[in-house]
């Protein structure tokens, strides 16, 4: 059974991804990295969004929920529990992302039954992980908004803002999709990526973060991972899902760049590299975003590095 507590009292490395998607075999493949490298299900953490873009909604689900791992509420899972009749996911009306959902999300819906939607109404908003050097707050979209996107170059201001919710020393954060590492005055916002898509940096590649104490730092660290693309590619085949996403986990691409700010929008296909951070809490006031580095890109097609 999922584990419902919501402190996590870490005594060692612990694993983050967020978004399964009804990937399965994503999902498979980050459960297995983790007995791989040691990490304990109780010290595995997923941000949320179980069922979504692929083809196996309840076989993902039935998998997380009978791996011991931690999860927290998405957006989609919310939505799923209410039987709602959208997604949630606040995709701007009449985008292509808007569409696709609604195909999607009628997939999940229709496959998974009372029992697992009660399941997934039964997931905490929200964990929070003790390191001893320092706390953090793990949540799906924002604190203050569970599908707000989130992004490396969201104005430091927004996170500013969000971080003042919170007397932790940082926020764990899922939603957007895209692997980053921030601080901001100081303190950590946090994205490890998504386990059910690409980072839409041209490879098929999925990733997960390591998080680990080193004295008084903490240590950061982004992977990627590859895994069995074209099972899932068949999933949604078998299921009748739009094509455009099903080409993404081949490509690396998304489909589209609708909900993506200038810089992330002018980076699309350039390939991220697994990287490592170190932070410690209390160092003085400081804003950087830290992983991942910021790529040349053309006039007026974003923001590099920033000061606070």
């Amino acid at each position: 059974m999922t584990r419902s507590t919501n402190v996590l009292i870490a005594t060692g490395r612990v694993l983050l991804f967020g978004g399964p998607y009804s990937n399965l075999q994503a999902t498979a493949a980050v459960l297995n990295e983790a007995k791989r490298l040691g990490v304990p299900a109780d010290h595995v953490v997923c941000t949320g969004d179980l069922a979504a873009y692929c083809g196996s909604p309840v076989e993902t689900i039935d998998l997380i929920r009978t791996s011991g791992i931690n999860v927290i509420a998405g957006n989609c899972d919310e939505q799923l529990a209410n039987d709602a009749g959208d997604c949630g996911c606040g995709f701007g009306d009449g985008t292509q992302c808007d569409r696709l959902s609604a195909a999607w999300f009628a997939h999940a819906s229709a496959t998974t039954d009372r029992a697992r939607r009660d399941w997934l109404g039964g997931l905490a908003p929200r964990l929070t992980i003790d390191l001893g050097i320092a706390r953090l707050l793990v949540i799906h979209g924002s604190i203050s908004r569970i599908n707000q996107f989130v992004f490396a170059t969201t104005p430091v201001e927004t996170k500013r803002t969000e971080l003042a919710l919170t007397d932790c020393d940082g926020v764990i954060g899922g939603h957007c999709g895209l692997p980053f590492t921030e601080v901001v005055d100081g303190r950590l916002w946090h994205n490890a990526g998504v386990a059910g898509m690409p980072a839409n940096d041209g490879t098929p590649r999925v990733w997960f973060s390591l998080l680990r104490v080193d004295g008084g730092e903490l240590i950061v660290e982004h992977h990627a991972l590859d895994y069995d693309y074209r099972a899932a590619q068949a999933a949604m085949s078998v299921a009748g899902l739009p094509v455009e996403y099903r080409a993404s986990l081949a490509s690396g691409t998304w489909p589209n760049c609708d909900v993506l700010p200038k810089y992330e929008t002018a980076v699309q296909g350039r390939r991220l590299e697994p990287g490592s951070v170190r932070w410690r809490p209390g160092k003085p006031a400081h804003c950087a975003v830290l992983w991942p580095e910021f790529a040349p890109v053309a006039e007026g097609e974003g923001a590099g590095r920033r000061a606070c």
